[in-house]
């Protein structure tokens, strides 16, 4: 554990007042950074930390973006000094709530640690696993959420730790108690969802599979090949990068692996300036070039900028984010974890396979 480092930036000696807000954040919207500042500020807080999670345990992977993916968006709607986003879960080797709790409680001994959530949560507690020892293990401040408020409050969870609740005016003192403690905290109502963001998403079509594969009777026609459509856009971007002499460019393929993008590509502007003038001309070239309206995030501070640009999605950083953020190191380490996790060859022995925490 000494050679690892799930937060960077952090020391281990800290005794910051943290809030941890996990889940799988697919995607990452404007609900978790209003439960954020309102646990900043309703808590006394120093920081929030969102731990984005491989693979949530009681969640299908159907639909599941690749964790870079949702990692770099988490960042991009944070967008707060005091709201960091990583994925410690890949580095220190756990999968459940509780696990993660210990582990980073044993990286940074001398932090108070608070677990966020709304309070939609709630019911879903019994199902976790070691909920009753999560209780024991971490202070739990539950939000409001629209449909879910003191209704929650009478599933089992909240029922079974009772006497642990603190009223809402004493949720400053949540972070400086000792476990089993928690708090509702009966905050402004904020309604974004990521099942309902999701649900309205729409589904891009796999390549060259026929539209009505399972009832021939409704004809057996295919839909269009587009590859040749995404090379020419992915052309198209490079030769924008290179025109604005950005640097270090890097195009990581995500065919077959995330339906939301083709491609992504990061490259490097040397200034806030430089990154701002990149993102800028590539949304205008993309425009001439009849892809529509390309929207830009990040042109506002200039350290990030991120380019839609459909199948392909580009990121923008001055050295030093870039450097900070390490998308690239994040690709890799979810690639590394996929394959340790991958059956070996039929002659090894099941008990040398790699088993999750």
């Amino acid at each position: 554990m000494s050679a690892m480092h799930p937060m960077p930036g952090v020391p281990r000696d800290t005794k910051r007042r943290i809030g941890l807000l996990g889940g799988s954040f697919n995607p990452a919207h404007e609900g978790h950074r209003h439960v954020s500042l309102e646990a900043m500020r309703r808590l006394g807080l120093d920081e929030v930390w969102w731990l984005v999670s491989p693979q949530n345990p009681l969640k299908s992977g159907d639909g599941m973006e690749l964790l870079a993916t949702r990692v770099a968006r988490a960042r991009q709607i944070a967008r707060h000094p005091r709201i960091k986003v990583e994925a410690p879960e890949l580095l220190l080797g756990t999968r459940y709530t509780l696990d993660t709790v210990r582990a980073l409680g044993r990286v940074y001994p001398r932090a108070r640690f608070v677990w966020l959530m709304g309070a939609d949560i709630l019911p879903q507690l019994v199902h976790w696993q070691g909920w009753r020892d999560l209780f024991a293990a971490i202070p739990i401040a539950a939000f409001a959420r629209p449909g879910w408020s003191y209704a929650a409050l009478q599933s089992a969870a909240p029922r079974a730790f009772a006497r642990y609740r603190l009223k809402a005016e004493q949720a400053r003192d949540l972070a400086s108690c000792e476990a089993p403690a928690w708090c509702f905290i009966p905050s402004r109502l904020d309604s974004h969802s990521a099942t309902a963001i999701r649900a309205v998403r729409p589904r891009r079509p796999r390549k060259g599979k026929t539209i009505s594969e399972n009832n021939p009777a409704e004809g057996a026609r295919r839909l269009p090949d587009r590859s040749k459509a995404t090379a020419a856009l992915l052309k198209l971007v490079r030769q924008s990068l290179e025109d604005d002499k950005a640097e270090d460019i890097v195009v990581i393929d995500l065919k077959g692996k995330s339906a939301f993008a083709d491609y992504m590509v990061i490259a490097t502007g040397r200034s806030t300036r430089q990154v701002v003038a990149i993102a800028e001309h590539l949304a205008e070239r993309l425009k001439a070039a009849g892809h529509g309206y390309t929207p830009v995030e990040g042109k506002e501070v200039g350290d990030w900028a991120l380019i839609d640009g459909g199948d392909v999605v580009v990121h923008v950083f001055r050295p030093e984010s870039r450097t900070f953020y390490a998308l690239e190191k994040m690709w890799q380490l979810e690639t590394d974890a996929k394959k340790a996790d991958a059956p070996r060859r039929r002659g090894d022995s099941v008990k040398t396979r790699r088993k999750k925490a």
